[in-house]
This record gives structure tokens, sequence and C-alpha cells, in this order.
């Protein structure tokens, strides 16, 4: 099984739009049953939380269903048990280091870094553009799922 965990400062905009977004990939492909994909925040500002509206308003726009999920931060334990830890940007990698006592086993990626970018994804808290960071992330998906299918998925 692959482990799959996303993460961004709040994981109420970017990480929980990627996880629904890869969810859906993944379900399309009918792969589900090979792939555990969650999401999480290096925060705890928003834990508790459900996912914002606009990244809400945003799947159902373009049909994908909204993962349940409610708002956790990132713990040490996590690296150990996902097999990628994907961040949105890099203040959330440098966060996400930290949490995890380093990268030994260079599981910490930056979500576009699949795409052969070091851009951030677009943060929609900030930007209030939905449809950019969905571009981004699907940009980024699409990309990941291709690095997946590269090494034996």
């Amino acid at each position: 099984m692959i482990k799959v965990l996303f993460i961004c400062h709040g994981n109420i905009c970017r990480s929980t739009l990627a996880q629904s977004m890869f969810q859906d990939m993944v379900n399309k492909r009918r792969l589900s049953d090979r792939f555990y994909i969650d999401s999480a925040a290096t925060s705890r500002e928003e834990i508790g939380n459900g996912p914002h509206y606009g990244t809400v308003s945003k799947l159902k726009e373009v049909g994908i269903p909204v993962v349940p999920h409610r708002a956790r931060q990132m713990t040490r334990a996590d690296y150990d048990n996902f097999d990628y830890l994907i961040g949105m940007d890099s203040y959330n990698i440098s966060n996400m280091t930290r949490i995890a006592g380093g990268d030994p086993d260079g599981k910490i990626y930056l979500m576009l870094s699949f795409a052969g970018s070091s851009r951030s994804i677009a943060d929609p808290w900030y930007t209030g553009n939905f449809d950019e960071t969905y571009d981004d992330l699907t940009e980024g998906l699409g990309a990941f799922m291709k690095h997946l299918e590269s090494v034996g998925l």
C-alpha cells in the first residue's frame, strides 16, 4: 500500500484540496485498494476544522467528491507511517522537516517538484483564488501519478 500525506499550513485549503483531488484520481483508475491518502497541517491554527468553503466550492464545481476531513497537525509518527509527505511550499517543507526530526529516508517532497518545478502551490487563504490552486495541483498531482507509475505503482 502506498501511503501519501499532503501537507500545508492549516490543512483546510491546499492539502485538503490535494487529498480530495488525488483520491478522485486514484478512484477513477480503480487503484483505491493500493493507496492510503490523508492530509495534515504544519500549524495548530485550524485543528478540528473542516475544509475551507472555497475548497469545497471548487471541488463541487469540478465534480470531485469532498473527502470527509478535519484538520490535524502533522506528527513525527507520520514520517514513519507515510511513504510520501508532500508539502505545498518551501515554508511547509521546512516545518515538515523540523516536525519529522529531519528527512533521512527522503520522503519529504515539494508538490510541484514532481513536475520539475520549485514553485509553490498558490495559497488561496491569501490569494482567494481557488482556481489557480486547483490548476497548480492538477499539474503537480498529474506529475506525481506519472512518478508513481514510473516506479512501478
